[in-house]
């Protein structure tokens, strides 16, 4: 992403024309010294003093000068976008629990895999975040209202059984539904809470409600759904003795993804389901801000100067 810097005090940036002009300075030297090198040849007081190596002058030269630029920057007032955790919002975490989801492409299976992530997910949210818990196979239920009561969520996760058929579009519906129960801000009592929704499946819907409707009521009210194609193509249950494939449907969660705003993932492991689960929290619990970042370039001013220190002082050192 192109990063959106701008400065308070712009007119300080005048001072950075100094930079070519000691670069200038510098390398004018570094000619003279050459000519009158070949001029006088080596005199008795070159026998004597230790020849300097170039490279660290170079490097001490280099560093001052970046030093001074990452200063002047500094001097500026620079400020940028920088992810800031978000004071309040509400998570539905709406997980598949049909059939399916005991296939064993994932160790130990699909769901128990899922819920590991789940309740790893909880953690990487900011601790004021509510968060709810939504089951659906053929019908879904919320399980668990918002809350910020992480222990409570976690049991409730454990405690999911699987259950027959596939309805997306009921999860979705059911998690429109735990978003109503959020509570309000005591600050804006008259603002909806800004929520989200994390849909894991494995993508295939057999019954109604059907998911596409329920993504764009999802998009009406502001809810992106985060959707995560848990499995692989090889996945399969065993009914009644026959071997049933239950290959993930990427292209319905992806649907529902793109109607609602959000965003589609896919894992085909627990490793992977972590990583996206990651992704996600990064993107729900954090948001962009404006803000004076005048102690970075600072900070890379004084790593500069303690560099070009370090090359200075290699320079004039005789070690044993």
């Amino acid at each position: 992403m192109i990063p959106m810097i701008s400065f308070i005090e712009p007119e300080r940036l005048w001072w950075m024309l100094l930079i070519p002009v000691l670069l200038l300075l510098y390398f004018v030297l570094l000619r003279r010294k050459s000519a009158r090198s070949r001029t006088t040849g080596i005199t008795n007081l070159d026998r004597v003093l230790p020849k300097q190596q170039a490279w660290k002058r170079h490097i001490a030269v280099g560093a001052a000068v970046l030093s001074l630029a990452a200063l002047n920057v500094a001097f500026a007032k620079p400020s940028d976008q920088v992810d800031v955790p978000r004071d309040r919002a509400t998570i539905v975490i709406a997980l598949d629990v049909s059939r399916s989801m005991i296939a064993e492409d994932v160790k130990p299976n699909r769901l128990d895999a899922a819920k590991a992530g789940a309740k790893d997910f909880l953690g990487m949210l900011p601790p004021r975040f509510n968060v709810a818990l939504v089951a659906f196979a053929g019908s879904a239920a919320v399980v668990v209202a918002p809350t910020t009561d992480r222990g409570l969520v976690s049991r409730a996760i454990d405690n999911l059984q699987v259950a027959p058929s596939t309805s997306i579009g009921e999860g979705i519906y059911s998690s429109l539904d735990a978003l109503a129960l959020a509570p309000v801000d005591p600050d804006h009592p008259e603002d909806p809470a800004p929520g989200a929704i994390v849909l894991l499946s494995d993508g295939y819907t057999n019954i109604p409600r059907y998911s596409a409707p329920a993504a764009k009521e999802a998009k009406n009210r502001g809810y992106p759904i985060y959707t995560i194609a848990y499995g692989t193509d090889d996945g399969y249950v065993v009914d009644q003795g026959r071997r049933e494939p239950v290959p993930v449907n990427h292209e319905e969660l992806q649907r529902v993804a793109d109607i609602s705003g959000g965003k589609k993932f896919a894992a085909a492991s627990g490793d992977e389901l972590k990583q996206v689960y990651s992704a996600i929290a990064e993107q729900v619990g954090y948001v962009k801000v404006q803000q004076e970042v005048t102690e970075y370039y600072a900070g890379w001013a004084l790593g500069f100067a303690v560099l070009a220190s370090m090359a200075v002082i290699a320079l004039g050192a005789r070690w044993p």
